[in-house]
């Protein structure tokens, strides 16, 4: 009994050490050396910081790109000897996920220059000894690294060995040199433009430019060059804050040169020549997709899901009344179906071929853009008030199907208008199967993509395409009747609350400045339609002079609007120490072996409220992420945001929400797109 209970705790103790032993293994290993280790007085020695990789591991340049971490050093330095800046060689791109990464994936040499001071005398000894933290990262995981250096060197001759000399020369021969004249810059749009002097006669070979500054371009961007004579043009895309910038020009391999810019005028034509980035071999060029059927039926299933998903509900009620309306009648049921699908399908092509042309341009833009434009939602505030005022019966709105004898045989302009409607507040939210289709319009060829959208739209205006076609379901219709009117009235709720969920966006869009302007826009709508009503009988075209009114008031809403940058502070979640989205940041998490909880939301996502009610912001999963030790973090997609709608398409989705979960050093798993706190909790345990 004894031996064997030896036997096991000497198996428990070897399986911890192993344990141990791969929990200490660097898979980007350092280690330190000197020029010289006998420096002479009022010299200078050169130290590098010698880095070899493991297969399949790699590190980090000093701008490590939209995530990574690069080498951070912490000395120790005796009397009269001062550390200058590191000076790295010349990286590579790596695309992985959407994100650049600026990596080392091969041995190197990071050097560093130590000044020692002409005061200190011969024969002192010069201890030397540094704390590094860097980064190792695999194409899936990352684990930090460390090591302590130590350098013990005594000042002496400074004679340097043939080898050490011939070693270091190399490493040196590797490490950008600064170009003797500045680029050239220049901002168009969001198109960033380089011009470097450069021979026309020098050899050159597929260039890449790597921006040391920070916020100025977009690092994942391709990058476009021509040779103009003796300039080297290169073209990405800006960001926000694009200005002057200074970095690496890659002009061959392992060969760099360090540039600055100033502003001035791009050679216009030449030759164009191949880039590194877009063509590497380890750059990934996105998700994997289904075949373009798969991809067309999951756009049919999601839109016809999508009717069942809460934020289509309203326009359900206006479609409700047309259906009411028809009764029985294939002959007016058929019609109105057709007209409503061709709505949808038009609206659904029109705001795809909208986001494919600002995509082509250059924009970040989701699946839900529109909504995230105040001047939209304001547009969308006053004609809901118009819809809820109608449907009160404080006004009748002949041509678009809603008011009037809702007995007569007409309203197929209404059923239309209904379909654009139903496109316009629907489609932001996504559903399953519409999440895949959508997220791979952007990145399908044009053609495919509209067929898409197309597919989408009709998946939406289904089920009225089914009950008007079919005879089984048409007869379940209630026939018209005097109780239509109660009905009527009663769908103004939904449509009523909508307009004020608009309101309450327009506030967190445009601030205090857009609750006010919509405030005074829904009375001054009201305003306008008890005109309308006293006016109507007796004016001719007062009908035209209403809908001129309205769109004067939209128009001059919309101008007064303020800027998007002016909304409120995003009210407190449930959870302490809740990070906004930040790409950097999420790799800096997961290496240090943080589980983190990333969701994407927005405030005109209905389904995204519903999740956030019903299943994150709980008490129950509040503590199973205290207890489990979770970060959680959150993309707000209320208003465009670049950095989240690149991340968005390269998870393979163009809108939210987005839930994802990621363990301890594996990859993420997506969660459905309707939660509850059990789905989150298995996900959690597992």
């Amino acid at each position: 009994m004894i031996q064997a209970l030896y036997r096991w705790l000497l198996l428990a103790f070897a399986l911890l050490g192993a344990q141990f032993v791969a929990a200490q293994q660097l898979n980007v290993p350092g280690k330190l050396v000197a020029e010289t280790e006998s420096p002479a007085p009022g010299s200078s020695v050169t130290l590098a910081f010698l880095f070899e990789p493991e297969p399949g591991w790699h590190g980090y340049w000093e701008n490590p790109g939209d995530a990574g971490l690069g080498l951070q050093l912490e000395w120790k330095l005796p009397a009269g000897v001062t550390a200058g800046k590191p000076r790295f060689p010349v990286p590579k791109p790596l695309l992985i996920g959407g994100l650049m990464n600026h990596v080392y994936d091969e041995p190197h040499a990071i050097l560093v220059d130590l000044e020692i001071s002409s005061d200190v005398a011969v024969g002192t000894r010069l201890p030397v000894s540094v704390a590094g933290n860097w980064l190792g990262c695999t194409d899936t995981i990352c684990v930090p690294q460390q090591g302590s250096f130590e350098i013990r060197m005594v000042l002496g001759d400074g004679k340097i060995g043939p080898e050490q000399r011939r070693q270091f020369d190399q490493w040196r021969a590797a490490i950008p040199v600064p170009l003797d004249r500045p680029a050239r810059y220049a901002i168009k749009g969001n198109s960033y433009s380089l011009a470097i002097p450069y021979p026309a006669t020098a050899p050159l070979d597929r260039p890449y430019f790597f921006a040391l500054t920070t916020n100025s371009i977009r690092y994942a961007a391709p990058q476009k060059a021509w040779r103009s004579g003796n300039w080297l043009v290169i073209t990405t895309e800006a960001q926000a804050d694009a200005g002057p910038i200074e970095g690496l020009l890659r002009i061959g391999d392992g060969q760099g040169l360090l540039i600055r810019t100033a502003a001035g005028a791009i050679p216009q034509g030449g030759d164009r020549i191949e880039t590194l980035g877009a063509d590497d071999e380890r750059a990934p060029t996105g998700p994997d997709l289904p075949a373009l059927p798969l991809l067309l039926l999951g756009a049919l299933l999601g839109g016809l899901l999508l009717n069942l998903m809460p934020c289509v509900f309203p326009i359900l009620g206006l479609k409700a009344l047309a259906l009411a309306k028809a009764g029985g009648d294939e002959r007016e049921a058929r019609r109105d179906a057709l007209a409503y699908s061709a709505g949808v399908i038009v609206s659904c092509l029109a705001l795809g071929g909208i986001i494919l042309s600002l995509r082509a341009a250059g924009e970040e833009v989701g699946w839900a853009f529109q909504l995230q434009e105040p001047a939209v939602v304001f547009g969308l505030l006053v004609l809901m008030v118009l819809i809820t005022a109608n449907l009160l019966g404080l006004f009748e709105l002949p041509g678009f199907g809603l008011g009037g004898a809702l007995t007569q045989k007409s309203g197929v302009s209404g059923s239309f208008w209904t379909g654009v409607l139903a496109a316009m507040v629907a489609t932001p939210c996504t559903g399953p199967f519409m999440a895949a289709a959508m997220g791979a319009a952007i990145l399908v060829p044009t053609l495919e993509a509209m067929a898409l959208f197309a597919s989408l739209g009709l998946g939406i205006a289904l089920p009225f395409l089914l009950i008007a076609y079919v005879p089984q379901l048409r007869a379940m219709l209630p026939k018209p009747g005097p109780w239509l009117g109660r009905f009527r009235q009663l769908m103004a709720v939904p449509i009523g609350l909508t307009a004020l969920a608009l309101l309450w966006l327009l506030w967190r869009l445009a601030g205090d400045g857009g609750l006010w302007i919509g405030s005074l826009a829904i009375g001054a709508t009201l305003a306008l339609v008890f005109a309308y009503r006293a006016i109507q009988a007796r004016l001719p075209y007062a009908l035209m002079h209403l809908l001129l009114a309205c769109v004067a008031l939209i128009a001059g809403g919309a101008y007064l609007l303020p800027e998007s940058g002016n909304a409120v502070d995003k009210p407190n979640v449930a959870f302490p120490g809740t990070e906004p989205f930040d790409g950097a940041r999420l790799a800096e998490l997961r290496a240090q072996g943080v589980p983190v909880f990333l969701y994407f939301t927005a405030d005109w996502c209905v389904t995204c409220k519903v999740n956030e009610a019903a299943a994150i912001n709980r008490e129950e999963t509040t503590r199973l992420f205290k207890a489990k030790g979770v970060k959680v973090m959150i993309g707000d997609f209320t208003r465009r945001d670049a950095a989240i709608a690149r991340f968005l398409a390269a998870h393979g989705r163009s809108g939210v929400p987005l839930y994802l979960y990621y363990p301890v050093k594996r990859e993420a798993e997506e969660l459905p797109q309707i939660l509850t706190p059990d789905i989150i909790r298995q996900q959690v345990d597992r």
